[in-house]
């Protein structure tokens, strides 16, 4: 029976992941997973594709915080509010991400704008989703006018790690699963079968895929370097690629909430 392998939440949109034994799974997406993002001072996203050393920016969650640092310089920690609240001093902005304009957020302190700026080096601001923001998914894929996070475009992400594995045999050199950053990973299913999975279970938690995840450019950023190269594209594309899209891991909305763990079994329904 296939079942869940590792949990990874992504607190800062583009930044790094935290892998835990159990999340709450919300609307939106995992519990703090892609509540916080960084923008230009015109509210336009800021990611690993424009800003490479991003990768180079770890996270971590501890008590009620969320701590960053640049890999080298792991002495200079910010902490983040896990539960961000608005003060009388915040600044709400809109913000831009793909093609969702006009997003309501919030700037969370001008203390945290300085150190991400210096950190980017560029002028950017740290902002939140407020819990009142409601950014639609595409309404070709919702059922039911849900909402996601900064995420590009759905709550969850799920890839089978056998999927990771076949690319790998294909492959010069392996490389992690942390290229593709999903939220859940699972073990034991056939490579790719995530392709298929339109309606299904872990545990008892019911979700649906709208589609399979089109990959990009931010897949070539080697997460251990900051560096790019041409791969994993370059071989996806010889047998991944499908109206002109290069297909690697599925999307998923959740259906209902509650709370996932490592170990919890896959279903498919039919």
């Amino acid at each position: 029976m296939p079942t869940i392998q590792d949990i990874r939440i992504y607190p800062v949109k583009s930044l790094g992941g935290v892998s835990v034994t159990e999340a709450v799974v919300e609307e939106k997406g995992f519990r703090y997973d892609r509540r916080y993002m960084l923008v230009s001072p015109n509210g336009i996203f800021i990611t690993q594709r424009s800003c490479h050393h991003m990768a180079l920016v770890d996270v971590a969650i501890a008590d009620n915080s969320i701590r960053v640092w640049h890999r080298h310089a792991p002495d200079n920690v910010f902490e983040l509010p896990l539960d961000p609240a608005a003060t009388p001093s915040s600044a709400s902005i809109n913000v831009t991400i793909w093609d969702s304009h006009d997003v309501p957020a919030t700037v969370l302190s001008r203390e945290a704008d300085d150190w991400f700026s210096q950190l980017l080096g560029q002028p950017c601001h740290l902002v939140f989703m407020p819990e009142t923001t409601r950014r639609l998914i595409d309404a070709k894929y919702a059922r039911h006018e849900e909402a996601v996070s900064f995420a590009d475009g759905y709550p969850y992400l799920i890839i089978g790690q056998s999927s990771l594995d076949d690319l790998n045999s294909r492959l010069a050199e392996p490389i992690t699963m942390t290229r593709f950053r999903p939220n859940i990973i699972i073990d034991g299913a056939p490579a790719y079968d995530e392709d298929t999975w339109k309606h299904f279970r872990l545990g008892d938690i019911a979700f649906y895929g709208p589609k399979p995840c089109a990959r990009c450019v931010l897949t070539t950023i080697d997460p251990a370097t900051g560096e790019t190269g041409r791969e994993p594209l370059r071989t996806l594309t010889q047998y991944r690629k499908q109206n002109n899209k290069i297909l690697f891991g599925q999307n998923a909305i959740a259906t209902q909430t509650g709370t996932l763990r490592v170990g919890d079994e896959l279903t498919i329904d039919v």
